[in-house]
C-alpha cells in the first residue's frame, strides 16, 4: 500500500495562506474530565489574586515594585535565588512529565488551551453552531443574520478578553489596587488603562484569530517534544497495527467481514480529523501540533461503539506498546530526571527553612575614604538597608559590632522600627581604634538586634591607613 506523509502544516494552505480550523464540538468521557480540570483551574486563576491569607494576596507578581507573594507568603528581590531554583524545578518537572506522558500539559492544564477550548470555542458553538454550521457561515455572504452573529460573538470575545486582562493586572499590581482603580474610573488612571487595552487587544487577537497557531508556531514547548519524547513515552496514539490490518483501512460496510478481507478497524471516517482543534490527522503519528487534548480518542471510541468494535483504536499509549506490546516502564532517563528533581526540591525546602526573615546589608558609602579622629580612632561611613520580610513590625532595631571593639553611631536615632513588609534605610558611622585593626581592610561582623534579641548578622569591610598594618 502506498503511504503518503504530509510535508506541510495543516493550518497553512498550499498557496501559503491561513487555513482556518473548524473543529467539531467534542464530547465524551475524556472531554468531561477535561471540563472538570479546566473549570477548577479557571476558578483558581480568577480567584487567586483576590484571596487573602493573613492580609496577603495569595499570588502576586508585582515586578515594578518588586513585591511577590507565593501562596500568601511574601518574597523580596533578595529571595530571587529561591525563584531561580523554583523555575528550574518547574522545567525539570515538565521535562519529566513530557518524557513520561507527552504533551499532556498542553491539552489539560495550559491556560491557552483552557481559555480557547473551554471558554471561547464553547461560546462560538453556542452562537455559530457546530463544525458544519460554522463552515457554511464563514462562506456565506454578509447578510443581516451573519452580521448579528459576528457582532455578538466579537463583542462577547472582547468583554471576556478585557476581563482576562484585568485578572492578569490584579496579579501584577495587586487586587486592592485594581479595585481602587475601577472605583476611581478609567480617566483617573489613563497610564494603566492604555496598557490594559493593549493587553485586551492581544488576548482578543489570540483567542479570536490566532488561536491554535500559538501552540504550533509561537509556543516553544511543542519543539521540545522532538527532544524529550521517545518510543516509550505515553502519548495520544493511533494503533496502526489494529487500524490498518494487512490491507489498510477501508470505509465501513454492513455485514462485511473486514478481518477476512485483511482490513483494519479504522473505517476512514475522518471524525478524528474533524474534531482535532489543530487540524491534524492523528493517524500520521505523533506530531508537534498534537496537544494531547484527547478529542480524537472520544470521537473514535464513539465510532467504534457504533460499529460494534472495541474502543481504544486511538488511546493513550506508547509506540512500543502498540508495536511490541510492551507496557509502560519507568526508564533510566525518567529515573535520572526524578533524581535531579528530588535533589532540587530538597535544596529548595532547605533554602526555605534557612530563609532569613530579616535581610540586612551594610555597605561603605561609595567614593568615601576613612577619616582619622582623635585618640587614634578610624571612622568609616556606611549606608544600611534592612528588609523586614515578615508580617509584623520589628521594633527597637539597633546595630552592634560583634567582631571588633568599636562603636556604631547612627546618623538619626539609635533605635528605629521597620514596618511589616517594608524596608528601612539610612546612614551610620563605625569608629574603631586603629590598634584593634589587623590591616587596611578588615572584615567586620555586625549584629542586628530587636531589643536584646539578635535577629540577623551581616558582614562589611572597614578601611584603615596602610601604616596601621
Amino acid at each position: 500500500m502506498e503511504e503518503n506523509f504530509r510535508d506541510s502544516i495543516g493550518t497553512i494552505t498550499e498557496d501559503g495562506k491561513r487555513n482556518f480550523i473548524f473543529p467539531k464540538k467534542p464530547s465524551g468521557r475524556y472531554y468531561n474530565y477535561r471540563k472538570y480540570v479546566s473549570y477548577f483551574l479557571l476558578i483558581f486563576l480568577i480567584a487567586a489574586p483576590f484571596v487573602k491569607i493573613n492580609g496577603h494576596q495569595f499570588l502576586l507578581f508585582n515586578v515594578l515594585d518588586r513585591r511577590f507573594n507565593i501562596f500568601g507568603l511574601p518574597f523580596w528581590p533578595q529571595d530571587f535565588h529561591l525563584m531561580v531554583v523554583s523555575m528550574i524545578i518547574g522545567v525539570i518537572f515538565i521535562a519529566l512529565f513530557t518524557v513520561a506522558y507527552g504533551r499532556i500539559f498542553c491539552g489539560w492544564m495550559c491556560p491557552q488551551t483552557i481559555f480557547l477550548e473551554m471558554v471561547f470555542r464553547r461560546i462560538e458553538y453556542w452562537i455559530d453552531g457546530d463544525r458544519g454550521a460554522q463552515m457554511r457561515l464563514a462562506k456565506a455572504p454578509w447578510t443581516g443574520k451573519k452580521i448579528r452573529k459576528r457582532v455578538l460573538k466579537w463583542l462577547i470575545f472582547f468583554i471576556i478578553s478585557f476581563f482576562i486582562a484585568n485578572v492578569f493586572l490584579a496579579y501584577l499590581i495587586g487586587s486592592d489596587q485594581l479595585l481602587s482603580y475601577i472605583t476611581d474610573g478609567p480617566m483617573a488612571h489613563l497610564s494603566t488603562m492604555i496598557p490594559l487595552l493593549i493587553f485586551t487587544a492581544v488576548f482578543y487577537f489570540i483567542f479570536a484569530w490566532f488561536r491554535e497557531q500559538v501552540c504550533i508556531i509561537a509556543c516553544p514547548y511543542g519543539r521540545l517534544q522532538g527532544v524529550l519524547l521517545d518510543n516509550k513515552s505515553i502519548v495520544v496514539a493511533y494503533d496502526h497495527k489494529r487500524g490498518e490490518g494487512d490491507n489498510g483501512r477501508k470505509k465501513f460496510r454492513k455485514n462485511e467481514d473486514r478481518e477476512a478481507l485483511g482490513h483494519g478497524d479504522c473505517i476512514d471516517c475522518f471524525q478524528c480529523v474533524n474534531v482535532c482543534p489543530t487540524g491534524i490527522d492523528i493517524r500520521n503519528g505523533t506530531q508537534l501540533e498534537c496537544v494531547n487534548c484527547t478529542a480524537c480518542i472520544d470521537e473514535c471510541d464513539h465510532i467504534m461503539e457504533s460499529i460494534d468494535k472495541p474502543k481504544g483504536l486511538i488511546r493513550y499509549a506508547s509506540e512500543d506498546e502498540i508495536t511490541k506490546k510492551n507496557k509502560f516502564k519507568f526508564t533510566s532517563r525518567m529515573k535520572g530526571y526524578t533524581a535531579v528533581l528530588v535533589v532540587l526540591i530538597g535544596i529548595l525546602i532547605g533554602m526555605l527553612f534557612m530563609r532569613n526573615e530579616v535581610e540586612a546589608n551594610i555597605l561603605r558609602l561609595p567614593g568615601q575614604l576613612y577619616e582619622r579622629k582623635e585618640n587614634n580612632i578610624i571612622s568609616n561611613v556606611y549606608t544600611y538597608k534592612l528588609v523586614n520580610k515578615t508580617t509584623k513590625d520589628i521594633e527597637n532595631v539597633s546595630f552592634e559590632l560583634m567582631s571588633h571593639n568599636g562603636e556604631i553611631k547612627m546618623v538619626s536615632q539609635d533605635e528605629f522600627t521597620v514596618s511589616a513588609e517594608e524596608m528601612a534605610e539610612g546612614t551610620l558611622f563605625i569608629e574603631i581604634n586603629a590598634s584593634a585593626l589587623n590591616g587596611d581592610k578588615d572584615k567586620l561582623k555586625i549584629g542586628v538586634y530587636s531589643g536584646d534579641k539578635l535577629i540577623e548578622t551581616t558582614v562589611t569591610q572597614f578601611l584603615a591607613p596602610r601604616s596601621y598594618n
